[in-house]
C-alpha cells in the first residue's frame, strides 16, 4: 500500500467520530514495530519523529524519516508520516521544505513556549507555507504537562482562546492541554472531559492529545467520544522497548549479537500498539480508503 496523507486520516477520523494514533519513532524498530501493530490491529496509523529524535540522529532528518516512508510505503496498513514538536524555525523550513521528497505529509509547529501573540505569528506564517506544499499543520495552545504546572487548571487550554488561536493561525490540528503529560510512565491522568467537549465545540480545527501515553484506556475512549481526533503516544512504546530489552539480555547475559533482544523490543513495540489501537480506533479503516 502507498504512503497515506494524514489529512486523510484525520479526516476520516472526524468523520468516523473516532481517532487516529500517532506513535512516536525512535530508532528502525520503533517504526517496523509500529507498522506491524497497526496491520494487525487493521487500523490507520502516524509514524510521527520529534525534533528531540532528529537530535539524537545528528540533527540529519532524512535518514529516519525517509526509512520510516519506506516502511509505511511497503506496509498493508494506511500510515502516514508526521513531524512532532518542531521549535527550531532553521528545522522546521528544512522539512517543509524537504517534506514532498520524504513523504512527509504532517508537522507540529511546537511555538507554545512563546507568548500568545509570537505563538500565534510563528504559527501562522509556517501554516502559510507548509499549506503552499501541501502540509497538514498542527499547533500547541496552553501547556501540556510535562513542560511544568502540568496538572494546575490555569495552564489548561481555553476555549475561547483556542477558537480565536485557530481562526488567525489556520491549523489543521490543535494539540489542547487538558490534563495529559508528556513522559508519564503510570497511566492514571485524569483528563478535563468536559473541557475537551468546549474545546471541540469552540474550535474549528480537530484536537490533538498529547501525553497519551499516561492515559488510562477508559479515559482515552471518553476523550476521543468528547472530540479528540489524533491521539500521540511515545512513552508507553520506549517502556515497552526498553522492558523488552532488558529482559532478553538478562536472559543472555553473554550475548554479542543484538539481534535476538531488538527482535524482542521490536515485538514489545508491536503489541502496545495492537493494544491501543483497538482501545481507541476499534473500527477497521476499509482497506483503499480515502489517502
Amino acid at each position: 500500500m502507498s504512503l497515506a496523507a494524514t489529512a486523510d486520516l484525520v479526516a476520516s477520523a472526524v468523520a468516523d467520530g473516532t481517532a487516529v494514533l500517532a506513535f512516536n519513532v525512535v530508532t528502525l524498530e520503533h517504526a517496523e514495530g509500529i507498522a506491524e501493530g497497526a496491520e494487525r490491529a487493521g487500523v490507520a496509523a502516524l509514524l510521527q519523529v520529534s525534533e528531540n529524535t532528529i537530535r539524537f540522529h545528528g540533527g540529519r532528518l532524512a535518514p529516519l524519516v525517509s526509512a520510516c516512508a519506506r516502511i509505511a510505503g511497503e506496509s498493508s496498513a494506511q500510515l502516514a508520516i508526521h513531524l512532532d514538536h518542531f521549535q527550531n524555525v532553521a528545522l522546521i523550513a528544512e522539512a517543509i521544505d524537504s517534506a514532498a521528497g520524504l513523504g512527509i505529509t504532517s508537522i507540529m509547529v511546537d511555538a507554545a513556549h512563546l507568548s500568545y501573540g509570537d505563538n500565534v505569528d510563528r504559527t501562522r506564517a509556517f501554516v502559510e507555507r507548509g499549506h503552499r506544499v501541501g502540509l497538514w499543520v498542527e499547533a500547541e495552545l496552553g501547556e501540556v504537562g510535562g513542560k511544568g504546572g502540568a496538572h494546575d487548571f490555569g495552564v489548561r487550554t481555553d476555549p475561547a482562546e483556542a477558537a480565536s488561536f485557530a481562526g488567525a493561525t489556520g491549523v489543521d490540528g490543535l494539540a489542547v492541554a487538558v490534563g495529559s503529560s508528556h513522559a508519564m510512565t503510570t497511566r492514571d491522568a485524569e483528563l478535563d472531559v468536559e473541557l475537551i467537549r468546549r474545546l471541540a465545540a469552540a474550535v474549528p480545527a480537530p484536537l490533538v492529545l498529547h501525553g497519551s501515553s499516561g492515559v488510562s484506556d477508559d479515559q482515552l475512549r471518553l476523550a476521543t467520544e468528547a472530540g479528540i481526533r489524533k491521539v500521540n503516544v511515545g512513552t508507553a512504546l520506549n517502556v515497552a522497548y526498553t522492558g523488552a530489552l532488558r529482559e532478553s539480555l538478562a536472559a543472555n547475559p553473554t550475548a554479542s549479537d543484538p539481534r535476538r533482544a531488538l527482535a524482542a523490543a521490536r515485538t514489545a513495540i508491536a503489541d502496545t500498539v495492537v493494544e491501543l489501537c483497538r482501545a481507541v480506533a476499534p473500527r477497521p479503516v476499509p482497506s483503499g480508503g480515502a489517502r
